[in-house]
Parts: C-alpha cells; structure tokens; sequence
C-alpha cells in the first residue's frame, strides 16, 4: 500500500497553496480532488433495505403479493407405507377411546343406573349380556376381555328398577350370572340371574 505524501495532505486541506507543491504532487492532489469531486456528485447509495421496501410498496407488487398469500395451493405429504399404516392406527385408536369408557354419572338420567356386568368365561370367544333391558336380543351388549385373562367385563346404563339376565356365551350357549345371588325361574325351566339397578341420581 502506497502512502500519500502529507505535502498532499496539507494541500488538500487548504493549509499550503496547491501550485507550492513539486509537479508531481500536484498531479497526484488534483487527481485526488477530481475523485473527491465525483463522489461528491454522485447520488447516495441505496441500502439493500431500501429497495426492498421500496419494490414492496410498489402496488402492483404488493398486490401479487398478497394475491400468492392468500391462493389455496395443494400441499402433497409422501409418506413410507409403514409409516401410514402407524399413522391410521393411531387416528383409529383415538376415535375408538371415548366409545371404551365407561358411561359417566352426568351422563345418566335421574331414573337411570349405571350395571357393571362382570363374568369368568376362560377360552370364550365371545361373551354378551341379555335381559329384560334389552328384550333377550344376542349380542347388543357385548362384554370385552381386555386383558385376555378370560374375565369379561362391561359397564351399561339401565333403567332403575329390577331386571333379570343371562350371559351368551360364544352366541350359543345360555349361562346365568353364578356371582348374582339372586336368580328367579324363567318360562323355559331355566333360572335367570336377576339384577337391581338403583337411581344415581336421587
């Protein structure tokens, strides 16, 4: 890097006359002067920000702007097999979890109680409810075996009042409750367990 000889300095800045200096310096300090002289007239530069903001506020631009905001565009998601399949289930398994609780009391009008049916069938396929409550149809109240322990389990809102039942076992074979306690004969020669519902709400 070339240092300016501090003659040219004292020239430029009006301390010694420009015509005192060597030829030399003299041309190098007006040549100085004239680059001085241009950036001086030359507009000042625009920040990058500037143009920026000066092309948003343009209204045409704005305007497509806000256009291509707001235009609904497709949005297409690949995913691996394994991973819909994980993403099904899930959306399957939230949907099924409130149908899987048991009813709730706000949920249970003032004439109505809320039966838990329990039973112990080992190697049952399948085990359902039936009474009085539901006309003997097979198969409308299922129990659920969740643990795979062979106790059937399942939790019904009923009317108050005294109703009697059975268990269908695997959709063929009729078995009364033998933890009711209380059993009442049937038209068939047969007894059916029978169940005392109270109001939750007194």
């Amino acid at each position: 890097m070339s240092t300016i000889d501090p003659r040219i300095h004292q020239a430029l800045d009006g301390e010694i006359p420009l015509a005192t200096l060597p030829p030399e310096l003299r041309r190098q300090a007006e040549l100085l002067e004239a680059a001085a002289a241009l950036l001086a007239a030359a507009p000042a530069a625009e920040s990058v920000a500037g143009r920026v903001m000066a092309a948003l506020d343009h209204p045409a631009r704005r305007s497509r702007l806000v256009r291509w905001l707001v235009t609904p565009r497709a949005v297409v998601l690949r995913m691996r097999p394994v991973w819909s399949l994980a993403l099904a289930a899930g959306v399957l398994l939230v949907a099924l979890l409130p149908l899987r609780e048991p009813p709730s009391i706000a949920a249970v009008g003032e004439e109505e109680g809320i039966a838990q049916f329990v039973a112990r069938f080992p190697g049952a396929r399948s085990v359902a409810v039936v009474g009085s409550f539901n006309d003997w149809r097979a198969g409308s109240i299922a129990l659920e075996d969740r643990d795979h322990d062979g106790v059937w389990r399942g939790v019904v809102v009923l009317p108050a009042g005294t109703h009697e039942y059975m268990f269908v076992v695997d959709g063929e074979r009729w078995v009364a409750d033998p933890l009711a306690g209380r059993y009442v004969a049937d038209d068939f020669g047969r007894e059916n367990s029978l169940l005392i519902v109270r109001p939750v709400k007194l």
